[in-house]
């Protein structure tokens, strides 16, 4: 079964908002076997819309389109709809009546013509009720395509997706399996790792595909399978998977689309009852922002001291100045003292610290731009690194937070018992 993804609105196009609704549907429609053959959006004119639904007729099962079904003159999609289907829009009593009471209920005012319009829908189509907005979801069939027709308000598309198309779906359509297994992985390059595992992909089974997802500082293999035998997808997936480990095992640190770094990070050190801090420099804070955006960081998090001026460093860590004047403040005799000290002030099992010449001036040092010293201090030693991640300044700042947790999380792993 396939399936197109149209959403309309000018406001989409001149980048005013994002489109997250898209996404969305495709994941719901992805969990239930449903192929998404493409997305796009387009503006709010009639016959782009018309020239639209014709491009897809007969070519998709599903067209699921969102947006222009508000009151207004410029949501033209119901009429738009009528038009295609040579239909004329007449009044459900059941949305009238719901928008009503939504209107005259909840928020304690008297409905006018234009709430009463949106009880508006096209007589040959099937109503999908909308509970929790004005308006109602539309359900019509063309030949061998169905076209549905949602809310553009992201809370209002969701709950109809959820609750009235996901459900349809799924009782009149008979679909294939779809499963995917994502797999996370750091410290390898999508070139470097594209080489590392060339034969094993050549390997998969035809009905197995890869993708490389990278992004900075890592790569996400997502491999999907397709067919008609859930259980036997499902094992051929994790044989791969499993195979896939004894190659490249040391980079991947999690199995989930939704993993990240800092939530294995943070799991790791709920596991073993440690903490960490951070004393910040070049990264202003960003690598605290990371760590603490995951639920219940404040177990294992205890503070950062976001030293970004020379004198910070030297009146809150306490780091000497004649140390600072004979290494320079960027170096990593420097960033070593930082770990040290922060670790102390906040008494945690671990300190990331971290100093550089982020850019586009170099500051109070003289180091290059892009250089960076991550100094990691653990309940063993500091271990202290040199980078030159270039330019620009915001691809310095994202590759040191990256490479700072990659350094925690591989000294954490040394200590799981």
């Amino acid at each position: 079964m396939k399936a197109a993804v149209i959403t309309i609105g000018d406001e989409i196009l001149i980048g005013q908002i994002v489109d997250t609704n898209s996404a969305f549907i495709a994941k719901s429609l992805d969990r239930i076997g449903v192929e998404i053959h493409e997305m796009i959006s387009i503006s709010d004119n009639k016959q782009h819309i018309l020239d639209t639904f014709i491009k897809f007729q007969n070519t998709v099962d599903l067209v699921i389109i969102t947006g222009g079904l508000g009151p207004t003159k410029d949501d033209i999609t119901k009429k738009t709809f009528c038009d295609y289907f040579e239909d004329e829009l007449v009044v459900n009593d059941e949305v009238l009546k719901h928008v009503t009471q939504l209107i005259e209920g909840f928020y304690k005012r008297t409905i006018t013509q234009i709430n009463k319009d949106q009880a508006l829908v096209p007589s040959k189509c099937i109503v999908l009720h909308n509970q929790v907005g004005t308006a109602p979801g539309m359900w019509m069939k063309k030949e061998n395509t169905v076209f549905i027709s949602l809310p553009g308000v992201p809370f209002e598309m969701k709950y109809l997706v959820e609750n009235e198309i996901i459900p349809k779906i799924v009782t009149e359509y008979k679909r294939p399996y779809i499963i995917h297994k994502t797999i996370l992985t750091y410290g390898i390059g999508e070139s470097l790792l594209s080489e590392t595992i060339e034969n094993w992909e050549n390997n998969l089974p035809d009905f197995i595909k890869l993708a490389y997802l990278p992004s900075l500082g890592s790569v996400r293999l997502r491999l999907s399978a397709r067919g008609t035998d859930k259980e036997f997808l499902e094992k051929s997936i994790s044989e791969n998977v499993l195979s896939l480990s004894k190659i490249v095992g040391d980079f991947i640190v999690g199995f989930d689309d939704d993993e990240t770094l800092e939530k294995v990070i943070g799991r790791l050190l709920t596991q073993q009852n440690k903490t960490i801090s951070t004393a910040e420099s070049c990264t202003g804070g960003k690598i605290a922002q990371v760590l603490t955006s995951v639920s219940g960081a404040s177990n294992y998090f205890k503070g950062s001291v976001v030293s970004y001026a020379t004198e910070t460093k030297i009146a809150v860590l306490g780091i000497s100045e004649d140390l600072i004047k004979e290494h320079s403040v960027v170096s990593a005799e420097v960033a070593k003292q930082m770990a040290i000290k922060v670790k102390e002030m906040m008494k945690t099992d671990y300190a990331i610290a971290t100093t550089g010449n982020a850019g586009p001036s170099k500051g109070d040092s003289n180091a290059a731009l892009g250089t960076v010293f991550i100094a990691l201090a653990t309940p063993k030693e500091v271990i202290i690194e040199e980078f030159n991640f270039g330019q620009p300044r915001e691809k310095v700042i994202d590759r040191t937070v990256m490479k700072s947790l990659e350094m925690l999380r591989k000294e954490i792993l040394k200590n799981v018992q």
